[in-house]
């Protein structure tokens, strides 16, 4: 059997391309906007970090066949990204059989529900065609939009966690929490 490659997905609105080389100016002004890095790095990143956070990025999709990040684009506008990625941290689990979702907007596209929309595609992806069993997501305790847009999806919150930082962000004091979905759960919330 052909190892799974990284699909184009849609949604109503979104199409989900996966991230190329293309698509590194559009990562390089979403990762400057400071409000956008507030509950992950707590300050915008320089476009030559970028360049090494690119090619971070375009490794994931070799980890694991069908994982990776996705550029999402709203009538040919960059809206953001979305991924489906192996865990990283020994706390995460086995990489086998399960994936951690994300999300990042352009802050003009907030409070539309794409990010919803994005992950709840990227959600299905991992079940039904990658066959997943299980998907994580994680954010700061504080970031209430991301958590809510966890929910949204039937996540749950199944842990709350301290990460060590380098240099913390505003808030980690508060600490990390992680949601989760099974595919039994996705798919009788699915009827499927």
């Amino acid at each position: 059997m052909a190892p799974v490659r990284q699909a184009t997905l849609r949604t109503e609105r979104i199409v989900l391309a996966p991230l190329s080389d293309e698509h590194l100016d559009q990562e390089v002004r979403l990762d400057a906007d400071p409000e956008v890095m507030r509950y992950l790095t707590g300050r915008p990143r320089s476009p030559e970090e970028m360049v090494r956070v690119h090619a971070e990025r375009l490794a994931v999709a070799k980890r694991v066949p069908g994982l990776g990040f996705w550029a999402g684009f709203v009538a040919g506008a960059f809206v953001g990204w979305w991924i489906l990625q192996p865990p990283e941290r020994a706390d995460q689990g086995p990489v086998e059989g399960q994936a951690e979702l994300g999300y990042r907007l352009v802050r003009r596209y907030w409070r539309q529900g794409l990010a919803s929309e994005g992950a709840r595609e990227l959600v299905r992806h991992g079940f039904e065609d990658l066959r997943l069993h299980r998907i994580f997501a994680e954010t700061m305790a504080i970031n209430q939009a991301s958590r809510a847009t966890m929910s949204s999806l039937g996540m749950r919150q199944v842990r709350t966690f301290d990460l060590c930082f380098d240099d913390p962000p505003p808030g980690s004091e508060h600490g990390e929490v992680e949601y989760a979905i099974t595919s039994e759960d996705w798919s009788i919330a699915h009827n499927r």
